[in-house]
């Protein structure tokens, strides 16, 4: 008994229904298959839904020929009825189109966008050089970073003290740097001495002699305690009745006595020059708070997400790669490649196009970048543009594999659009065609539920409560004139506040929010 496979099958009872609607008994003669066959499949097709039918070329074509003098409505309940997005119908009439272009119009056409593309060619050129500087520039400031401290302490500002042998490393590493394609001033500044100090290092014999501030004379100051009474000072602070009290309650005491002996600072002082400053008591040390569990955002602009997602070709085996950085507060997609190839120096494009765009040069609070684990993420070239860049890198939890959600719930929206082929990618540009037009419509157009149904790109320009607001008086309104469909409260069109990157208890946001509004008055 013959076995046939389902694609034979869809053709077979494709040519069944309309638009051909050929009879069975011509169909049985051409396919030497029995009508009982066939009129069997013909039942088994039309009981199924319209959805997971078969569209055959005719049949595209006949649908284009029966919408096109439809209007909107009609042709969107058209697309209704027959289980058809009204994106695909656009793509067979495109299709259809182009299939009955003239030579002579697509000739020009070639000739335009070979023109257009050598354009193109010598622009990237031009920015592939550019970037090449600034990367080898970058590389060698990671590279300088890493070596030139050193031992010195740091957090120390200006006039610190630097032995000779640190001064002669020092400008070692940065003249390594600067002769590897980093400018002077940069690497000066990662090194913490200015150019100026490099110059006067260099010309007036410092790297030779060293700093001689500590074999310089000091005079005493006339103002300063005598011995005499620096050891009143002590005296007093080990008598019985201040054994336990600080220099912050001791002079208070003594100034209510009609007493002044010195300061606060000058017994502090004194005092731990003879170390008797030692910390005592059951109460534990000044120590730092514990930082958020968590990267919260409360504005555009704080902290982003990135990733790669593979983008299937028509060629099994092969894929393009997407590459996506999304805002984690708007949603909103700020920066976008696709390319063939998996490779650090797209993720390092990408980062500076981005940075650019959004202005990451002029920000106050640079953003912080949260990625997953991925080599191509994590590689030294993607590390230096970020250092170059300020950018604070975040990488997900070790065994946690929903650490950058907001990102794959976005990758799994473009991979279920109507608007994505089926069967892959042809080429490259068709591929950037797409991904042009997907994120178009993802910032500009769809309103997204996680943000009260506003688009990214609202929300990102800070116009989402004006825009709730609006809603909810609209809501407002419509109840007053129908109180009876309204049992309880209108619909929430409360603006989303912060937004954190993993699930974080309220105590950690409103802490995390508190000491930015605060940080915002003190500036």
């Amino acid at each position: 008994m013959a076995r046939y496979g389902q694609a034979f099958k869809d053709k077979a009872v494709a040519r069944l229904l309309p638009p051909e609607s050929a009879s069975v008994e011509m169909v049985s003669r051409e396919l030497s298959i029995s009508t009982a066959t066939l009129e069997r499949w013909r039942a088994d097709a039309l009981s199924k839904p319209a959805r997971e039918r078969a569209w055959t070329a005719p049949a595209r074509f006949e649908a284009v020929l029966v919408t096109a003098a439809m209007d909107e409505a009609s042709k969107s309940a058209w697309c209704r009825e027959n289980g058809v997005y009204p994106q695909e119908l656009e793509q067979w009439r495109a299709a259809a189109t182009q299939a009955l272009a003239d030579p002579e119009d697509a000739a020009r056409i070639s000739h335009r966008e070979k023109k257009a593309d050598r354009r193109r060619i010598k622009e990237l050129e031009r920015d592939l050089r550019r970037k090449e500087k600034a990367l080898a520039e970058a590389a060698a400031l990671l590279v300088l970073f890493k070596k030139a401290r050193g031992d010195l302490s740091e957090g120390q500002g200006r006039g610190r003290m630097i032995g000779l042998e640190d001064r002669q490393t020092m400008v070692r590493h940065i003249d390594t740097a600067h002769a590897t394609g980093a400018r002077l001033r940069p690497a000066c500044e990662v090194a913490g001495i200015t150019v100026r100090t490099l110059q006067r290092w260099k010309a007036e014999d410092g790297l030779h002699v060293g700093d001689r501030r500590p074999l310089a004379e000091r005079p005493t100051p006339a103002h300063a305690l005598t011995d005499e009474e620096r050891a009143r000072v002590l005296a007093v602070a080990n008598e019985p009745r201040f054994a336990d009290q600080p220099p912050a309650r001791i002079v208070p005491t003594l100034a209510d006595e009609g007493v002044y002996i010195a300061s606060e600072s000058s017994f502090q002082r004194v005092l731990r020059a003879h170390g008797q400053t030692r910390h005592r008591g059951r109460a534990r040390a000044p120590q730092r708070s514990r930082t958020p569990t968590t990267h919260v955002a409360t504005a555009p602009g704080h902290v982003w997400c990135w990733d790669m997602t593979y983008l299937p070709t028509q060629v099994q085996g092969r894929w393009f790669y997407l590459y996506l950085i999304q805002d984690l507060y708007s949603r909103k997609i700020v920066g976008w490649e696709i390319h063939e190839a998996d490779h650090a120096d797209h993720a390092v494009g990408l980062l500076k196009r981005t940075a650019l765009a959004e202005g990451v040069h002029a920000m106050t609070d640079k953003p912080v970048l949260h990625g997953d684990n991925g080599s191509t993420l994590k590689a030294t070239t993607v590390l230096a543009m970020l250092h170059w860049l300020g950018v604070k890198p975040s990488y997900s939890r070790p065994r946690v594999s929903d650490d950058n959600a907001f990102v794959e719930s976005l990758f799994k929206t473009a991979k279920y659009r109507p608007e994505f082929p089926a069967h892959g990618f042809a080429t490259l540009e068709d591929a950037r065609l797409w991904g042009r037009d997907f994120v178009r419509w993802y910032n500009f157009e769809h309103r997204h539920s996680g943000i009260r149904y506003v688009t990214p790109a609202q929300r990102h320009a800070l116009e989402d409560r004006a825009i709730l607001a609006a809603r909810h008086q609209t809501y407002l309104q419509a109840r007053e004139r129908h109180p009876a469909r309204w049992s309880r409260e209108t619909r929430d069109w409360t603006p989303v506040g912060a937004v954190t990157l993993n699930p974080e208890r309220d105590a950690v946001v409103r802490e995390q929010v508190n000491a930015e509004d605060i940080a915002q008055l003190v500036a």
